[in-house]
């Protein structure tokens, strides 16, 4: 199926203020593109961007209910001292988790 069949299939249609409708024509005309592609860019941007927030957000709820069911963790001060070692090119271990 031709991309343009599959695009018109899959059209959003979005209200843009005038103002804003106004810089997208702008930007475009400056960069050579379309106005299309360019909302196409912005919108794959934000949910690369939201989708990689959305994963650390699920990271972080399962972090804490582990250390709710487990109790253990690693201390603030521990992974300054892991980190500052890193910094300085020392080959080092993780911290060891603890109660």
């Amino acid at each position: 199926m031709p991309q343009t069949q599959s695009l018109s299939k899959n059209a959003v249609s979005v209200r843009l203020s005038p103002e804003v409708r106004t810089r997208l024509h702008e930007l475009a005309e400056v960069r050579r593109s379309s106005a299309s592609s360019l909302v196409v860019q912005a919108v794959t941007s934000f949910l690369d961007r939201e989708e990689k927030r959305e994963a650390i957000r699920r990271q972080c709820i399962a972090a804490h209910e582990e250390y709710m069911r487990t109790g253990l963790h690693v201390t603030g001060d521990e992974v300054d001292a892991w980190v500052d070692q890193l910094l300085k090119g020392e080959k080092t271990e993780l911290p060891e988790c603890h109660a």
